[in-house]
């Protein structure tokens, strides 16, 4: 529901068709008001249907072109001292919906990501990401590393996020324009990346795992940049 609630939201959004029970109907228009798009009423068991029995619809289902693509040079310039997070081949829509989530609360400029070896801008997606498709930008590059030189030109320190490292993130200096960069669920940082980053970094840790899923670990890094800009 917050998926599409968002997207509804969206003057961005090119909506083809809106599909709602009932009770869905009735909870959207409560949470935005009345409802411009022409909507085509179905019963759960319809929907279901439509959407395959394992899929958890809540009554509500919207077919929309993709959101425009922005322009990564652009995105960066509009930094204003927030994190721009890059994924390294991160390629589970779960993790890059719950990481554009924590970008929306935490406050990231926007994600930067590879065109081949991520996950498409589909439902899934956008389900994990709970809205936060349509207010974190999302810009796809055909060679990371050369993007990441790019932004050094910028001026931005590239920092990566790696278990091993030295340093620990709350020892990093947010004071410039800063990409954070993270790899993928199993693999981490590839060789290149590793080498294009100006620095590493790790979240510090006091218990008996030492890793964290990338999702987490973009929740906790953002907040630091919160914490970091406060001060």
């Amino acid at each position: 529901m917050h998926a599409v609630e968002a997207a509804l939201k969206n003057p961005a959004r090119l909506i083809h068709r809106l599909v709602l029970t009932e009770n869905a109907e009735r909870r959207l228009q409560d949470a935005i008001g009345p409802i411009s798009v022409k909507i085509e009423r179905m019963t759960p068991r319809d929907l279901d249907r439509v959407l395959g029995s394992d899929t958890v619809h809540q009554g509500a289902m919207l077919e929309t072109e993709p959101l425009p693509e922005p322009d990564w040079h652009h995105l960066a310039a509009a930094s204003d001292g927030r994190p721009l997070i890059v994924l390294d081949h991160v390629t589970d829509p779960h993790n890059v919906g719950a990481v554009l989530r924590s970008s929306a609360v935490f406050g990231a400029s926007g994600l930067v990501m590879t065109r081949r070896h991520s996950p498409p801008l589909n439902g899934v997606l956008a389900k994990s990401a709970s809205g936060a498709l349509e207010l974190i930008p999302v810009a796809l590059v055909a060679n990371l590393s050369r993007a990441l030189d790019e932004l050094k030109s910028a001026g931005f320190a590239i920092v990566g996020l790696a278990g091993e490292a030295e340093h620990a993130i709350e020892e990093l200096d947010w004071s410039r324009p800063t990409a954070l960069v993270m790899g993928s669920e199993g693999k981490g940082l590839r060789d290149l990346t590793r080498k294009t980053c100006d620095k590493l970094v790790r979240i510090s840790t006091d218990g008996p795992v030492a890793s964290l899923n990338v999702s987490n670990a973009a929740a906790i890094a953002l907040y630091a940049a919160m914490l970091a800009r406060r001060r």
